[in-house]
């Protein structure tokens, strides 16, 4: 009696099944950052940004109100740029404190550079936040990764965050990047009170147990990313078992 009711209603089994394979592919299940490993250096927590397949490995020391990165990113051409920034006055560019990694003599180096407005971009010594443990580096897929460690105003419980990436560097100053959507959409807002890891646009941080972040370490992991695995997983299974029976019967 199963088998004649499947093969009287393939239209309904297709149906359900497509549904099925939805869900287990559905990007809340797992971020891809969490697979990312740096040498000697671990984070707390970690997002997949929503745009320019972006990524943001960061922990956050309340002790001493300071923020530790990795920022992942391809360049949009080989010889390109890519760029992490927070801004404590706005939500864009204008205002922006950045960092910048480029070649230079083929080694990926970090710059700071002031965005007073779009037509106002200086590189300085100095940003308006402190920085310290400033380094980069790049990887076989063409990634470049961006170090620092940033003073954060105490203040505050989340930060302004903009990225990007452009195609070129001309005697050391980044080219102009492009303003497709994915460009212009290359900001949100982080978090730095919650423990937990998301992706998007809004991305939330460690919490006061968070380790010295000045060599970018930490014990912790993505456990708040772990338990939404674990209820989707719960979920699916017992979407499978209810979706067995309805073909059965």
């Amino acid at each position: 009696m199963a088998s004649r009711s499947f093969l009287c209603c393939p239209a309904l089994f297709v149906s359900l099944w497509t549904v099925v394979v939805v869900l287990l592919i559905s990007p809340a299940h797992s971020l891809n950052c969490t697979s990312q490993k740096f040498t000697n250096r671990l984070y707390d927590n970690c997002t997949d940004l929503s745009t320019l397949n972006s990524y943001l490995h960061y922990t956050y020391n309340a002790s001493n109100s300071s923020l530790s990165i990795a920022f992942k990113a391809p360049p949009s051409k080989s010889d390109g740029w890519v760029g992490w920034a927070i801004n404590l006055n706005g939500t864009g560019m204008a205002g922006a404190q950045a960092l910048v990694a480029m070649k230079n003599d083929s080694v990926v180096v970090v710059k700071k550079f002031s965005i007073a407005s779009y037509s106002d971009i200086k590189e300085t010594s100095k940003l308006a936040v402190e920085t310290w443990d400033l380094s980069a580096d790049s990887d076989s897929s063409g990634n470049f990764v961006i170090f620092a460690s940033v003073k954060i105003p105490e203040s505050l419980a989340k930060v302004n965050q903009i990225w990007q990436v452009g195609p070129s560097v001309k005697d050391g100053f980044p080219a102009k990047h492009e303003f497709a959507q994915g460009n212009l959409q290359a900001k949100g807002t982080l978090e730095l009170v919650a423990s937990q890891s998301s992706g998007g646009n809004t991305t939330t941080g460690a919490g006061n147990n968070s380790t010295t972040p000045t060599n970018g370490s930490s014990t912790n992991s993505t456990n708040a990313g772990y338990k939404i695995n674990v209820l989707n997983v719960s979920f699916q299974f017992g979407l499978f078992v209810l979706l067995g029976s309805a073909l059965v019967f």
